[in-house]
């Protein structure tokens, strides 16, 4: 029965754990590291989604936003970023919306950060991860202005109703992102449920050819 009603509520196989645990029983559901043999065929297929999403960035994260990995053209976009914040493990929610990160260059931080808070929150409603909590608190005392604020102007589209765009200032360009997140389908595992790859698409023509030069891969 609280496999059952877990299954229904989407319970989150870390929290039917502790159902279980709580209800008397033994835990059912292993948890891993990622470089475990058994989670092999896994690794390699994060791996080759974030290739192949080249030359458009993406970054697999695990429960708390800590980069598990990423492909070739992440780096390009945190130039100027604080040392302190790529030291393992890197957080890309406090790298991104830190004073010291990417925020002064977010076109639309404040947009951004609502967007960013909101995933964070619900992640919170149904885990109540006080790692997750702690670091809530800490990003919404971070700045809500940007540096970048001024280039607000040069605003390409209109995604109001669609999608939350990125808006990042970059070497005196301007580039817009929307994003998607992929988990794996049918994990039995927590590790592997808890992955989740974030892909992110040019918004824009001008965008795309940026990234393509930038990486010297094909658009």
């Amino acid at each position: 029965m609280i496999l059952h009603l877990s299954e229904q509520l989407r319970i989150p196989l870390r929290e039917r754990n502790v159902l279980l645990v709580a209800g008397g029983y033994a835990p059912l559901f292993l948890e891993r590291p990622l470089d475990a043999p058994a989670l092999q065929a896994a690794r390699k297929a994060i791996d080759l989604i974030l290739t192949g999403h080249e030359p458009y960035p993406a970054l697999a994260i695990d429960r708390h936003w800590n980069l598990i990995a990423s492909n070739r053209v992440v780096p390009l976009l945190l130039a100027g970023a604080d040392p302190s914040l790529l030291r393992q493990p890197i957080n890309v929610l406090r790298l991104s919306l830190h004073p010291g990160g990417l925020a002064p260059r977010i076109i639309n931080l404040e947009e951004w950060r609502a967007h960013l808070l909101e995933r964070l929150g619900r992640q919170i409603e149904v885990t109540a991860d006080e790692t997750l909590v702690d670091l809530m608190k800490e990003l919404r005392d971070y700045p809500t202005t940007s540096a970048a604020a001024g280039h607000r102007a040069t605003r390409r589209g209109d995604y109001a109703g669609v999608v939350v765009p990125l808006e990042l200032s970059l070497g005196g360009d301007v580039l817009a992102f929307f994003s998607a997140t992929t988990v794996f389908g049918t994990p039995v595992e927590i590790t592997l449920s808890e992955i989740a790859l974030e892909s992110f698409f040019p918004a824009d023509s001008t965008t795309a050819e940026v990234l393509r030069h930038a990486s010297g891969g094909p658009a």
